[in-house]
């Protein structure tokens, strides 16, 4: 250290604050309203923002687990570890399972926000150290090991005062661009909605009906579906002759191969003769959290030798209809609307079945204009994909300019 952090201290997180671990709330318990459950699904962008909000009601039970104003949580497993979030309601919660709430030992000595902001600090390490197995996970014992350093609280919160300056002025260009990302997912649906109306390709189309020579038909009408087989996770090997692709491989638009990549080589011809999927063929994730619209993702086949796991649905298309055409018209809100007004399941669960597939309704332009539409839409869409790619690149650059900050920050080189 230099003159200017001779007198900070290196100290372990656990000799400073405790982290303590939440309460495994039953979903059996849930109400409607009450005192709010703090999931790890909440924490987001250094806040807690509570989507889908539980309840439970208040219980002397849970008092070890109440989560007040400023206090600050981190997730520790899941799609979300090692995200920190501060607490900004007067209003108290629990803290469910899997939810690290941070216990400040001494506050003469540690300055909360400058707590928060070291947290982030350490963010890449947490990851480091929680993406080791199939699930991402970390224990409270492993953060406490984690060094942070412990600078007077006066010069902590002159640090934490800089800090904020400048991640003010970082927090607006975030911001905007976010706000352009946005305007683009609007026009993108604009796009859409235009091509399915036919206003791309004919004039003096009246809203609300269809243009001359189009009809509406069932999936049914124009494609063979095929559900996907329930092959046995036991069998599954790290390489063989053909991929099976899973819910998790299949995002909007694209198949992510190498996302936990399963294979089988040795498959009986009566199983391969259901579940071999084609070239453009078009596939549908079935399969997902009700109400929360996290499946009907689609996407087109463009590789062989993959084999289709259960609760996804494959379209394949006779010659009169474009399975290019169907992938966009699945991408607008008009199909979405309609593939999750048939959502059955459980309260956690949701489901499209196959019947509801095949008999969803679709626009049918001739095969000719179907093509034309395409190029319209892959013309347009194609400016919008370059933006936001600088946009993803911006933020990028926001992200690591964030760290960069914060690594000055804790080295005594901000104040």
């Amino acid at each position: 250290m230099d003159k200017k952090t001779n007198n900070w201290q290196i100290k372990k997180l656990g000799e400073v604050c405790k982290l303590k671990n939440g309460f495994a709330f039953k979903s059996d318990n849930y109400l409607d309203n009450g005192i709010p459950v703090i999931r790890i699904s909440d924490i987001k962008d250094g806040l807690i923002v509570p989507r889908n909000t539980v309840y439970v009601s208040e219980d002397s039970v849970y008092d070890n687990y109440i989560i007040n104003e400023n206090e600050i949580i981190v997730a520790m497993s899941g799609a979300t570890t090692g995200k920190f979030g501060i607490y900004k309601s007067k209003e108290k919660a629990y803290q469910n399972q899997r939810v690290g709430k941070f216990d400040i030992i001494d506050k003469k000595q540690l300055d909360n926000n400058f707590l928060l902001h070291q947290l982030h600090s350490l963010k890449r390490q947490i990851e480091k150290d929680a993406y080791g197995g199939a699930q991402p996970n970390i224990s409270s014992k492993k953060i406490e090991e984690m060094e942070i350093v412990l600078p007077p609280l006066e010069t902590q919160h002159a640090i934490v005062s800089k800090i904020e300056e400048l991640f003010s002025e970082l927090d607006k260009g975030i911001a905007e661009l976010k706000t352009a990302q946005q305007q683009l997912k609007t026009y993108r649906q604009s796009v859409l909605k235009s091509a399915f109306e036919g206003k791309l390709t004919n004039e003096n189309v009246k809203d609300g009906e269809l243009p001359d020579g189009w009809k509406v038909v069932q999936i049914k009408d124009v494609a063979s579906t095929y559900g996907g087989y329930a092959f046995k996770s036991g069998e599954f090997k790290s390489q063989g002759k053909y991929q099976v692709l899973r819910m998790g491989n299949v995002r909007p638009g694209i198949v992510r191969y190498e996302e936990s990549p399963v294979f089988l080589s040795d498959v009986e011809e009566s199983i391969l003769n259901k579940s071999l999927l084609k070239i453009d063929d078009v596939i549908i994730t079935q399969t997902g959290t009700r109400k929360k619209r996290d499946y009907g993702f689609t996407t087109l086949i463009s590789k062989n030798n993959l084999l289709l796991n259960q609760r996804i649905a494959a379209i394949r298309f006779n010659e009169h209809y474009s399975p290019k055409f169907f992938l966009y018209y699945s991408w607008t809100d008009t199909f979405k609307d309609q593939f999750f007004a048939n959502e059955t399941g459980n309260v956690g669960q949701g489901n499209v079945g196959m019947k509801a597939v095949t008999e969803t309704l679709i626009p049918f332009p001739v095969i000719k204009e179907q093509h034309r539409i395409v190029q319209e839409i892959e013309s347009r869409l194609s400016v919008a994909d370059k933006m936001e790619q600088s946009i993803q690149e911006s933020l990028q650059k926001a992200e690591a300019l964030r760290q960069s900050i914060l690594k000055k920050a804790f080295c005594g080189e901000l104040v």
